[in-house]
């Protein structure tokens, strides 16, 4: 999205701004380069600073229901301290490195339904207006998009994606909130699992995966939840068979039947492939790290505007490829955060 719009903070005349970010997805912890382009007014004015936010639409729960709004996640000054003359044109390059936990809003060039924009702030003397704002495209990173696959070619299928407020106990999580990729059960597993929920937390050295499986009732008096986590290394992309290792992780969260009601009962160990990979477990607790027992499902939500992508049944990677439709999908991310400027300031500067 590119548009220019005048900054009503900075009243009619003032300047204008127009950000333009490189063309193509970046992946999480990448840099991601752009240019801001200002266009003088009617009058000459003193540029104080100029800051790109990254921001993100997450939902929140609470007692009366779910609630959706946006989070920034990223604050940088990119600019600044320099006069914009009357009627000119100024032009500012940026490179900004995403966090590593940013979410992935596609998947093979299909969107997932997640909102991520770029917000640019522009500061001039003592006035501050959010004016130009972009969607802003990531794309998986390798070992993210192998687990992805591998989970397709099992037989899984992808049902949604959201981003979630809050934290997950036990993780190196970093930001406010988290993704969730929920996916249908391969038919292998159909008969034990209702859905299968994945976060990745990525970090310099690899990705937590971390898995949730709500169980269908039968190995219990009734279903429960099992939460497993793993550690990959970005190394393990492309050498791993990685349909067996996902293979085994859904082995060993169906496997820890004994621990259920012994708290927070994680160990670590091997996959069960030999490929070293560490994993932990955890029954009947949330993901917040809450006693889940008598609670249901009250932590996890349904699909919001924007997080449903349907899938055809044969499977994630199949679905994607073939085409998956989005619904609800908001086609300009500046029609979300229009008008949710107050009380949203915030987080220092990088």
């Amino acid at each position: 999205m590119v548009f220019k719009r005048l900054l009503g903070a900075l009243g009619v005349g003032g300047p204008s701004v127009d950000t333009v970010l490189d063309a193509g997805a970046v992946r999480p912890g990448e840099t991601l380069r752009g240019q801001v382009h200002l266009q003088g007014g009617n009058a000459d004015v003193d540029i104080e600073h100029i800051t790109l936010e990254l921001v993100a639409r997450v939902e929140a729960e609470h007692e009366d229901g779910e609630q959706e709004g946006y989070v920034a996640f990223g604050r940088f000054t990119v600019g600044g301290g320099f006069r914009l003359g009357e009627g000119l044109g100024h032009s500012v390059p940026f490179e900004i490195a995403l966090p590593w936990e940013t979410p992935v809003t596609e998947l093979y060039g299909q969107a997932l339904g997640i909102v991520l924009g770029v917000r640019t702030e522009l500061a001039v003397a003592g006035a501050r207006d959010k004016g130009d704002l972009d969607a802003l495209v990531v794309s998986p990173l390798p070992v993210q998009e192998s687990i992805l696959e591998a989970c397709g070619q099992l037989g899984f299928g992808f049902k949604s994606a959201d981003l979630e407020l809050g934290r997950i106990g036990g993780t190196g999580q970093q930001l406010p909130f988290y993704q969730e990729i929920e996916l249908t059960p391969a038919p292998q597993y159909a008969h034990a699992l209702n859905e299968v929920e994945m976060t990745f937390l990525a970090h310099p050295g690899g990705t937590e995966v971390v898995l949730e499986a709500d169980k269908r009732g039968g190995f219990f008096s009734a279903g429960h939840d099992a939460i497993t986590r793993f550690t990959v290394s970005h190394d393990d992309a492309r050498q791993q068979d990685w349909n067996a290792v996902v293979d085994g992780w859904m082995q060993r969260m169906l496997e820890h039947r004994a621990s259920y009601g012994h708290g927070d009962a994680y160990g670590s160990g091997h996959d069960g492939h030999g490929h070293g990979m560490h994993g932990t477990h955890g029954h009947g607790h949330d993901r917040h790290g809450h006693d889940s027992h008598g609670h249901g499902d009250h932590h996890r939500s349904g699909p919001g505007m924007g997080t449903v992508v349907a899938a055809g049944a044969a499977g994630l990677a199949v679905g994607v490829v073939g085409g998956m439709v989005a619904a609800e999908v908001v086609d300009e991310v500046g029609d979300f955060f229009e008008g949710d400027d107050e009380g949203d300031e915030g987080g220092g500067d990088e």
